[in-house]
């Protein structure tokens, strides 16, 4: 895929295309990948550097490849927009056919040749003079490019962090841990080369990772030993394989697909309600829904029941979806714990007893399988950034992360976010918030290539009393959610009991929030500034994901439609073939 290029670019001959470029962007997972491919559609530029500690494309979906590995979306949500997905085998497909997906699309847009893997962003420092971002990029030892240089400086007009918030694994404090004399591995860096046979394997934690792994385990293991320190609600998984029909009326008929696909998204929406509000009557039906998926799976078990009943509305801690996890609770070889644990001796896990004394849970456990998540409240860790005046963002955001609009921080001019603070969903696609996310991105970076091009220079940088406005309302509203409920801890917030990390709102109010960008919004600065003076407002436009003219068509006559296109389209092949 061919594009012009249209803006001044250094002479490699001297060196500095290397270290010099218009926009960094961190990460080549979903967000990067998107702001990246909004960069060429939109603002016809391909002079930007994507920064990948990795070797591979896929983020989140690069990163975690333990066993059963799979998205908890449908698979027509899970999507871009622009690239909708034909080939998955399921509607909950595996790890890989993400990860395929999203090689296919960095394929497809040609970023791979913008793309430095192995590279780590330890910094990035905003030079108020020059107003560029220089960023500290570290080369992974033992990598091919570490032979010619193992640290550099790379210069840029823009910069922009695509690190997500399930980026940094969390490793629990647990006493002993790091002299455990087996093997110890996170979910999200799972040891291939181990092998699982008839082993004893100890799983700390049980969410989204542990309900996938441990069935996955339990079926070579000699005993897996769940610790439980927290229930979640578990809702049955309606996953089904996708027919050679329905993928090629995907493939060949693309309003079947974005129909489907608005389909899911507003119904998708109808859950804002019973995934948010703990004292709603729909929040209690999915309640009820959970308790009957377990009573259906483990019959006649009070005992089990009462451990795996959470003492907390839905919503306060994110919803698991699987219909695996309690069959394998069943099993001769699974044992559930729901002791805390206290510190491990040896290959021993000790617990804390009913009366507080400290005991072996068992014995000679081979391996210590950590599903303890992320670190979603440290937002952008460990990289360090520093805005105007040398302003540290860590140590801004060290009670919460807060941003305007989620996407742009105080104090950093020129300077982006995807997934950001109070950017997240609990009812629907995290990929429709970040095509929304990109998009506006895009709307700042235009006037600053403008800028680059004209040979001048212009920063933007969010007012205060706007983020403050802002973040006022992001609190107050969040205040009634389930999240933000004093009887469960969880990732959305902080220590503080600051929640971070949601969107109080539905999908498409966030989605118009950041259809236009406002410039007047941001103070500018540079020789440039008068070309968001001349243009205070920037229509970016947004995805229309809910229902729409394909809504009002009845799904008998989208049957019919497609099947004529089908007969069609086979008719048509034959004929070719025929003649030839």
């Amino acid at each position: 895929m061919a594009f012009e290029k249209s803006w001044p670019e250094f002479s490699s001959s001297n060196g500095q295309q290397f270290t010099n470029t218009s926009i960094v962007i961190v990460g080549a997972g979903i967000g990067g990948m998107c702001v990246a491919i909004d960069l060429i559609k939109r603002n016809n530029c391909r002079d930007f550097v994507i920064l990948e500690q990795s070797s591979g494309v896929g983020g989140t979906w690069y990163a975690n490849t333990y066993p059963g590995c799979s998205v908890d979306l449908r698979s027509i949500v899970y999507s871009y927009s622009f690239a909708p997905n034909s080939d998955c085998s399921r509607d909950f497909p595996g790890q890989k056919e993400i990860l395929s997906y999203l090689t296919r699309v960095a394929q497809e847009y040609g970023l791979y040749e913008h793309i430095r893997f192995c590279s780590t962003a330890e910094s990035a420092t905003w030079d108020d003079e020059l107003k560029k971002w220089n960023t500290r990029v570290t080369v992974a030892k033992g990598s091919k490019d570490a032979e010619a240089t193992s640290n550099y400086t790379i210069s840029s007009d823009f910069f922009v962090s695509a690190v997500g918030q399930l980026s940094q694994p969390r490793w629990p404090e647990i006493e002993g841990l790091d002299s455990f004399k087996g093997k110890v591995m996170h979910s999200a860096a799972w040891d291939w080369a181990y092998d699982l046979e008839n082993k004893r394997i100890a799983v700390v934690g049980s969410g989204c990772s542990a309900v996938q792994i441990v069935p996955e385990l339990a079926k070579v293991a000699e005993k897996v030993t769940v610790f439980q320190r927290t229930p979640h609600w578990i809702l049955p998984r309606g996953d089904y394989e996708i027919s050679n029909l329905r993928k090629a009326l995907y493939r060949y008929f693309s309003f079947w697909q974005r129909y489907w696909r608005r389909r899911y998204v507003d119904l998708n929406e109808t859950e804002y309600v019973s995934s948010n509000f703990p004292e709603h009557e729909e929040n209690k039906k999915v309640q009820k829904k959970a308790l009957d998926h377990m009573h259906e799976q483990l019959p006649n078990q009070p005992e089990l029941w009462e451990k795996l009943t959470p003492n907390y509305p839905v919503g306060c801690k994110r919803l698991v979806v699987t219909n695996f996890f309690f069959p394998a609770l069943n099993l001769p070889n699974v044992e559930l714990e729901v002791r805390p644990i206290h510190s491990i001796h040896g290959q021993s896990v000790r617990v804390v007893g009913t009366a507080g004394q400290v005991e072996n849970a068992d014995s000679g456990y081979d391996l210590v399988v950590l599903a303890t998540g992320f670190r979603a409240t440290d937002f952008l860790h460990p990289m360090k950034i520093f805005g105007r005046n040398g302003r540290a963002l860590h140590e801004m955001w060290k009670d919460g992360a807060q941003a305007y609009l989620g996407t742009c921080a105080d104090d950093m001019p020129n300077f982006g976010i995807i997934m950001g603070p109070n950017t997240g969903l609990l009812h629907n696609s995290f990929l429709l918030i970040i095509e929304a996310q990109s998009r506006y991105i895009n709307g700042l970076i235009n006037p600053v290539l403008q800028a680059r091009i004209q040979g001048g220079a212009l920063s933007l940088t969010p007012r205060p009393e706007k983020t403050e406005e802002y973040n006022m309302m992001l609190q107050n509203r969040l205040k009634a959610f389930a999240a933000n409920s004093s009887q469960c801890d969880n990732w959305y917030k902080t220590k503080s009991g600051l929640v971070t990390n949601l969107w109080p709102g539905m999908l498409l109010e966030f989605q118009k929030l950041m259809e236009q960008v406002d410039y007047r919004d941001y103070e500018s600065e540079g020789s440039s500034k008068y070309i968001v003076q001349k243009r205070p407002l920037y229509k970016v436009g947004r995805v229309i994901e809910e229902g729409g003219l394909l809504e009002k068509i009845s799904l008998a006559k989208v049957v019919v439609l497609g099947a004529s296109a089908i007969v069609g389209g086979l008719l048509t092949r034959r004929l070719v073939t025929t003649f030839a």
